[in-house]
């Protein structure tokens, strides 16, 4: 057994409490992390604010990077010491959507995750005897968390923590969404539209995937600039966008459009926006009881809409490529570094972010 402290959920609505936890004990196919950097996402603010059922007490946290503290018994392709990237996707490989590629929708995961403990179905964090939960099988905003096996992926020794702990979510959902989800052909028209985390990494999945024209759309104009530091060839308003994706295709609008801002009116603009025949992949979300509205005619002519929340991931294999990309210099992701705290500050940070003058804050561990 371990103690770590963390940042404890007991109520929604109300700030975390820091607090210290026994951590353990390890079963046959853990991993025990120690974290080294967890980032703040609109995820882990939804659970807080109550949009996102999970059950309390539980550590929330799922972008997170740190190094193997222990392993289990039967743990074979990992050792102590090694750094890795969190994934808050573990399968079981062998239900119907497992054998079809679509680990995201594993039955035995989404059964499990909402009551935030592992695929046995028993805690690995208490306080006082009493079970704490981890959110989406990690709980990154503690020390140390443990994980299965599967959800510690191996990134060269040179990635650094603070930036590789955007990879295990944020960056993953966007890059993938152009490389692994819509696939666009070589010098696209591409639209995303939304310019946080998410979406300035679809930017540059976009222009990994060898689109021509990067459109990016945002109502902040410093997120606009910020969005052509990494790879939009222009950056504009919501209101002027479909017709600057007209513009630049004969009228024809873009070829893909990525919509990333999870508002009912950029869901709009995204089917307005794309071309007749053209690709549409959604990111965002809304509250689940909210309904999106379209005109009809905007839905017409052959388009195609497609619903991604991990940007169709495979983390053994993207985890350490985007890390690999990053050291290479192909993928820009110190820019997306609004701030790095310490666990003190987190509800500071979420305040923050609730604001919009984040992209990502990073809390980081000593």
């Amino acid at each position: 057994m371990w103690t770590s402290r963390a940042a404890v959920l007991r109520r929604t609505g109300v700030p975390m409490t820091i607090e210290t936890l026994r951590v353990g004990p390890l079963a046959a196919g853990d991993v025990l992390v120690r974290v080294r950097a967890a980032s703040l996402c609109h995820t882990d603010l939804e659970a807080i604010e109550g949009a996102l059922a999970v059950d309390l007490p539980a550590v929330l946290g799922h972008e997170a990077a740190g190094e193997v503290a222990a392993i289990g018994a039967e743990v074979t392709g990992l050792a102590e010491g090694d750094r890795v990237i969190l994934s808050w996707n573990p399968h079981c490989g062998r239900c119907f959507y497992c054998e079809r590629a679509q680990p995201i929708l594993c039955r035995t995961f989404l059964a499990n995750g909402p009551r935030g403990f592992h695929f046995d179905g028993k805690p690995r964090l208490s306080c006082d005897a009493v079970p704490v939960h981890q959110l989406m099988y990690l709980g990154g905003f503690s020390e140390y968390c443990i994980v299965p096996e599967q959800s510690a992926i191996r990134v060269p020794d040179a990635m650094p923590f603070d930036r590789a702990a955007l990879i295990g979510c944020g960056v993953m959902t966007g890059v993938g969404a152009a490389t692994r989800i819509a696939r666009p052909g070589w010098g696209d028209t591409a639209m995303v539209i939304g310019c946080g985390a998410v979406g300035l990494s679809a930017v540059q999945g976009c222009a990994l995937a060898g689109c021509g024209e990067i459109v990016a759309v945002d109502p902040n104009p410093a997120r606009r600039q910020l969005a052509q530091s990494i790879g939009a060839t222009r950056a504009v308003g919501p209101d002027e966008a479909a017709e600057v994706a007209r513009s630049l295709t004969d009228g024809r609008g873009a070829d893909l459009v990525i919509e990333a801002a999870g508002v009912n009116a950029s869901f709009r603009l995204s089917v307005e926006a794309v071309r007749p025949g053209g690709q549409v992949v959604w990111l965002g979300k809304v509250a689940v009881n909210d309904e999106v509205t379209f005109l009809w005619a905007s839905l017409m002519r052959e388009k195609r809409i497609t619903r991604s929340s991990y940007g169709g991931a495979n983390p053994a294999r993207d985890f350490p490529m985007l890390a690999r990309a990053y050291l290479d210099g192909k993928l820009k992701l110190d820019e997306m570094i609004s701030a790095r705290i310490g666990l003190q500050d987190i509800n500071d940070g979420f305040a923050a972010l609730k604001r919009g003058e984040t992209v990502r804050s990073v809390v980081v561990f000593a």
